[in-house]
C-alpha cells in the first residue's frame, strides 16, 4: 500500500506540472481515486514540502508556488532524445505507452517537444517484405521475461525444426537477441542452453527458485553460446568458380560467409563459402544452376549431381524447339564424382573442407554441473 500511494503521489505532482492548476475532481478523475482520498494526496504533498497551495472559490484549485518545478528524471536533452527514438516505434504495449506518457509528463517544458517528437520519428513494422509476422515469440515474452527478472524456474514448452513441440525444466537466466531474433539464455539438466522464443509455445512458473552461480554474467554466456554457433556456421568450405554478374547474389545469399578472388573483367571468379556441410552448401548453391561451377569438395559435387538427377526425374528435361513438350524424358543415371577442375592460373588453391573447434563455456568448473556443456536451440 505504500509503494502504491507514493507512486500516485508522483503522478499527482506531474498531473500538477502539466495542468499548472488543477481541482481536486479533476485529479480524482485522472487517477481513478476518490475525491476524499485526491485531496488527501494534495495535503500530504504539501506537508512534505512540495510548494503546493490551494486556492479557494471560483477559478480556484491546486498549483505549485510559483510554477516551481520538479525534474523527477535527471536526463539530459540527447539522453531523452536517444530513450524516444528506440522506445517511440517499439511502444506497442499499453504499459510501455503509459509509461512514455508519465515520462513526458516529467520533463520541463523546455525539452518536452523535443521527446515527443522523437517518439513520432520512426516506426517498427512487424511483419517481413511476404507479410509473415515476425514477432511470433509475443505470446510468451511477458512470461519469460517475469520469469528471469523473478528467478523462477518454468515448465518451458518447445518445439526444435522439424520436432513436435515438448515440455522440460529449465532455470530462464536472461534474454537475449541477435539480429531482431529473440532467444531465452536458460540451465537445462543437459547443460546451458539458447531457445529460440518464436519456437516456445508453452510457459508454466514451477515456483521454485532458478539456480544461478553467483559470479555468472548474461553476456559472457551470450558470446560463448553466440561463438559456437557461428562456428558450426563455418564448419566446412566450397570452393567454387562463378560466372560474372553473380556476386551480388551470392553475397545476399551468404554475406560474411562468402570470400570473393579478385575478379577479372570477363572471366569467372573463384570463391569460398563456408557453412554448417558441405551438403547443405550444395543445396544453397544449386538454385544459381550453371551460373556456378562447384570445385571440391567432392561431397558438394556429389550431392548436386544427385540433386540434378531428382529435379530431371521430376520435371524432365526442358523441351528443344519442335520437340512434343508431352514426351517424357528418359531417366538419367547418377553421376559419379567427378576429379576438381585445376584452378585457372593466378586463382587461390582449394583450401578444403574447414572444420573449427568451439572452446568450452567459461563457467566450466562451476556449480550446479549443467553449466559445464552448452548448445543452442535454433
Amino acid at each position: 500500500m505504500i509503494g502504491m500511494r507514493a507512486d500516485r503521489l508522483v503522478a499527482t505532482l506531474l498531473f500538477l506540472q502539466t495542468r499548472g492548476r488543477v481541482t481536486v475532481a479533476e485529479v480524482a478523475t485522472e487517477l481513478e481515486v476518490s475525491e476524499r482520498t485526491a485531496r488527501r494526496d494534495l495535503e500530504a504533498l504539501a506537508t512534505a514540502g512540495i510548494p503546493v497551495y490551494s486556492q479557494r472559490g471560483r477559478g480556484g484549485g491546486w498549483s505549485l508556488v510559483g510554477g516551481a518545478r520538479t525534474d523527477l528524471t535527471g536526463l539530459t536533452a540527447d539522453e531523452i532524445r536517444a530513450l524516444f527514438l528506440v522506445a517511440g516505434p517499439s511502444s506497442t504495449t499499453p504499459e510501455l505507452r503509459t509509461a512514455l506518457r508519465k515520462l513526458v509528463r516529467a520533463l520541463p517544458v523546455t525539452l518536452r517537444s523535443d521527446a515527443e517528437a522523437a517518439s513520432r520519428a520512426g516506426v517498427t513494422d512487424g511483419t517481413d517484405w511476404s507479410r509473415t509476422a515476425v514477432t511470433a515469440e509475443a505470446p510468451h515474452l511477458d512470461a519469460l521475461q517475469r520469469a528471469v527478472v523473478e528467478g523462477t524456474q518454468i515448465r518451458l514448452g518447445y518445439a526444435g525444426p522439424g520436432k513436435p513441440s515438448d515440455e522440460r525444466t529449465v532455470h530462464p537466466l536472461g534474454l537475449a537477441s541477435k539480429a531482431g531474433v529473440g532467444y531465452l539464455v536458460a540451465g537445462t539438466d543437459r547443460g546451458l542452453r539458447i531457445f529460440r522464443l518464436s519456437r516456445v509455445t508453452s510457459v508454466e512458473a514451477t515456483g521454485d527458485p532458478v539456480v544461478r552461480p553467483d559470479d555468472f554474467d548474461l553476456a559472457t554466456a551470450w558470446r560463448s553460446l553466440a561463438a559456437r554457433m557461428e562456428d558450426r556456421m563455418h564448419a566446412a568450405t566450397v570452393r567454387a568458380r562463378a560466372e560474372p554478374g553473380t556476386e551480388a547474389i551470392l553475397q545476399r545469399l551468404f554475406g560474411g560467409r562468402l570470400r570473393i578472388a579478385r575478379p577479372r573483367p570477363g572471366e569467372w571468379t573463384e570463391i569460398e563459402v563456408d557453412g554448417p556441410s558441405p551438403e547443405v552448401l550444395a543445396a544453397q548453391l544449386a538454385g544459381l544452376g550453371a551460373r556456378v561451377e562447384v570445385l571440391d569438395p567432392p561431397e558438394a559435387r556429389e550431392r548436386l549431381a544427385h540433386l540434378a538427377v531428382e529435379l530431371a526425374a521430376v520435371y524432365g528435361t526442358p523441351a528443344k524447339t519442335g520437340d512434343d513438350p508431352t514426351t517424357p524424358a528418359a531417366t538419367l543415371p547418377a553421376p559419379s564424382p567427378s576429379p576438381s577442375p585445376s584452378p585457372e592460373r593466378g586463382s587461390p588453391q582449394p583450401s578444403g573442407p574447414r572444420t573449427r573447434t568451439a572452446s568450452g563455456p567459461p563457467w566450466t568448473g562451476l556449480q550446479p554441473t549443467w553449466w559445464h556443456s552448452a548448445e543452442v536451440h535454433r
